[in-house]
């Protein structure tokens, strides 16, 4: 942007472009938006075909920067026509144009190539017809396929001269103007040329062309496989849903539904929207939130997400979420925005790729002076056909989709696995990260104290832990609830709570089934005359073990000790074993005292610990890392761990699907569950190995192919490559680059 002042007042703007091919496509749509007065961002993805900008409205116009992008060259769709999908538009349209080129290119192959095969045959048919009248019927074939199904080429390609920046297209019509030219000069005026070199090479123009297309819709189709699980996930949402008015169930469509709306939902059906249940008692199939194969169990007061599968049950839910506030709008935003970011090693592809074609026609126009000056008669031939396959075997295709596609494949894998990436650079990050710390409360552990131990000195520990659920039943204490939940679970009768009185940070009293009863610290009850001496070493045992200690008195006398702790989840212990196996240190950070710190370290498997620090804190702490030299990967839980969150190389947020800190990480883990961590690293190094072998495959296959094209074996093999090889050489690298990213989809936790 030309004026800082303007960046309060940025829009967004996000269109589709069609038409692209190659990485100095999309670099040249980038250079023109970011051309215009008031763009401060333009970010084009070539696998998405999507354009996103950001720019001062009252400097630019969103009419004019669809215009620009239409002035490089390319489509783009006005914004009030019907939505289009133009990937598939693209395909539909490639297939034609396909279809026809390969229509005319056959039997000019047969003609020209066929005799050859046969001995003898070559020059049968050119007694029989005469080369002149064979040149001619190859011109009336080839021309329509070079101009005509490869008017695509030719119009990106002039777009590409007049800015300066040739690419992918440029290539194609050079090398297929140039065979062609010089057959048509060959077959009207073979006299300009030196004896033995007036060969026709339209067969090679019309190949040129065909051996493309059939590239470009091979790579256009498995480009369409890299965006299924957005599809997929745009499909879960049913088109109507059944709302509850005057008592009875009207259908209507899923877009009239409001906040506050009540709608039913039956046996087997998708939930439309998301909301709180009402009434009625269900399991639902939540694996595509969660990633997790186990129903949940959904009563009045559950959370319920749309899209997800109701199973055994009928309930009524209160719409609380409709449209694009929904979870499931809000995961494919995240998925589209992660998949259109470019990670630093797609912008060090681009900056290459921009060098690349430039240097690819100054090394063929050094091929033909070389061979012209230097090489074998006919030279000329010689010199044109190595010219002719360095242009067209270093098409930079495959270097311009090796990272979006193992980048688009990668994130629709993990969202289907639980894991949501909102940024793409972050899986690049992930994949280098080196240091996992990770918040202990919510994180390694459930979040809410348990009961986890009675320790009766006088009755029975189901009478003590009675009596205490009773104190403790009028107070809405987390230790007190916990209390109050583990009778519960034993079925123990607590009795009806008198009289109750809390002292704030001490302890609370109460009479129950005709008794004093009094539970609290060991301070509050030699406050009341009762000796807690009895547990102290007990008690000592229990704090040793991280748990926290309250001391219960029944009629002036101590009566057992209950212990309370913030137990490990399932699979937390698994998940730190699991980061350690991938190479991974891991650190525990948390504001709890040290001694529950280590409590839980222990049990974690953790043996770096930094306990009592502040919320405000743990940024810097995290920041300390990182100026050791660490890549630093944090896992909290979105809120409280926002600092940390924003400061580490990725920040990981663990939610339950409907209650997201969606803004807080780069990462949103949908279960909750810290074994995600370790599946989404695991996923995120496979695809960082899978962008290298793109692009080694992009860069090495087509620099070790130009040496090849431009004959430097020949005077050992006495081979120059066919412009037609060097073609299907060409689409075969995209091919492979974005066949070889789909193999992400098959990954596995």
């Amino acid at each position: 942007m030309r004026d800082g002042s303007r960046t309060a007042a940025a829009q967004s703007l996000e269109f589709p472009v069609g038409g692209m091919t190659c990485a100095n496509c999309s670099g040249r749509v980038e250079r023109a938006l970011r051309a215009e007065a008031g763009v401060s961002e333009a970010a084009v993805n070539l696998a998405t075909g999507i354009a996103r900008v950001r720019f001062a409205p009252d400097a630019v116009t969103p009419e004019r920067l669809r215009a620009v992008v239409r002035d490089a060259g390319y489509e783009v769709p006005e914004p009030e026509a019907p939505p289009v999908d133009l990937a598939a538009a693209e395909l539909a349209s490639l297939r034609r144009t396909l279809v026809f080129a390969l229509a005319l290119t056959v039997p000019l192959l047969v003609e020209s190539m066929g005799p050859m095969l046969v001995p003898g045959g070559h020059h049968a048919v050119n007694e029989w017809l005469g080369a002149r009248t064979r040149g001619a019927i190859e011109l009336l074939l080839a021309t329509p396929v070079l101009f005509g199904a490869g008017a695509r080429f030719f119009r990106h390609g002039f777009a590409e001269v007049r800015s300066l920046s040739p690419g992918m297209s440029t290539l194609v019509m050079l090398g297929g103007t140039a065979a062609w030219t010089y057959s048509v000069l060959a077959l009207v005026a073979p006299q300009v040329f030196p004896e033995g070199t007036a060969h026709y090479y339209f067969e090679a123009a019309a190949t040129i062309v065909t051996l493309i297309l059939l590239g470009k819709f091979l790579e256009a189709r498995a480009k369409g496989r890299t965006s299924d699980a957005i599809r997929r996930l745009l499909k879960l949402q049913p088109p109507t849903a059944r709302v509850v008015r005057d008592g009875a169930e009207i259908e209507v469509p899923v877009a009239a539904v409001v906040p506050g709306d009540r709608v039913a939902v039956r046996p087997g059906e998708r939930i439309p929207v998301d909301g709180v249940v009402e009434r009625g008692e269900s399991y639902v199939d939540e694996s595509m939130i969660t990633g997790e194969p186990m129903p949940a169990a959904k009563s009045r007061g559950s959370a319920a997400v749309g899209g997800t599968v109701n199973q055994t049950g009928a309930f009524v839910l209160r719409a609380t979420r409709v449209g694009a506030d929904t979870v499931l709008a809000q995961i494919v935003r995240m998925m589209q925005e992660a998949q259109a970011d470019k990670p630093p090693i797609q912008a060090l592809a681009d900056r290459i790729a921009a060098m690349f074609v430039p240097a690819v026609i100054l090394a063929a126009v050094a091929t033909f002076v070389a061979w012209l000056l230097l090489g074998p008669e006919p030279a000329l031939n010689h010199a044109f056909v190595a010219a002719v396959s360095v242009l067209v075997v270093a098409c930079p295709c495959a270097m311009g989709l090796a990272t979006p596609t193992a980048i688009m494949v990668a994130t629709g894998r993990a969202a289907e696995l639980g894991a949501l990436f909102r940024k793409g650079p972050a899986l690049e990050a992930l994949a280098r990260a080196d240091t996992a710390v990770l918040d202990k409360t919510g994180t390694l552990t459930a979040g809410r104290p348990q009961l986890v131990a009675v320790r009766a000195f006088a009755g029975s520990e189901d009478e003590a832990l009675r009596l205490a659920a009773c104190a403790e039943s009028p107070s809405e204490h987390p230790i007190a609830r916990a209390i109050v939940e583990a009778a519960r679970a034993r079925d123990l009768t607590i009795p009806a709570a008198e009289r109750f009185a809390a002292e704030p940070g001490r302890g609370v009293r109460a009479r129950g089934e005709e008794r004093e009863l009094a539970l609290g610290t060991a301070r509050f009850l030699a406050s009341l005359g009762i000796d807690p001496a009895p547990a102290t070493a007990t008690v000592a045992e229990l704090e040793r073990a991280g748990a926290t200690v309250v001391h219960f008195a029944a009629d002036g006398r101590l009566v057992a000790v209950l212990a309370v702790a913030d137990p490990l989840k399932d699979g937390s212990a698994a998940a730190v074993a699991q980061l350690r196996s991938l190479g991974l240190e891991v650190v525990m950070l948390t504001g709890d005292r040290r001694g529950a710190a280590e409590a839980v370290a222990r049990a974690a498997g953790i043996e770096r610990v930094r306990a009592e620090v502040l919320p405000a804190d743990k940024a810097e702490e995290v920041a300390a890392l990182q100026a050791a030299g660490r890549r630093v990967v944090f896992v909290g839980d979105g809120i409280n761990d926002a600092p940390a969150l924003a400061r580490a190389d990725v920040g990981v947020a663990l939610g339950t699907g409907t209650d997201i800190a969606v803004e807080a990480g780069d990462l949103v883990l949908m279960a909750g569950d810290l074994r995600g961590v370790a599946t989404a690293v695991r996923l995120a190094r496979r695809a960082l190995g899978t962008i290298r072998g793109n692009f080694f495959w992009a860069y090495a296959y087509n620099v070790a192919l130009i040496p090849l094209a431009a004959g430097a074996f020949y005077p050992w093999t006495g081979v120059l490559l066919n412009p037609m090889l060097a073609a299907a050489a060409m689409s075969l690298s995209s091919v492979f680059v974005v066949t070889n990213s789909l193999r992400l989809r098959r990954f596995a936790p």
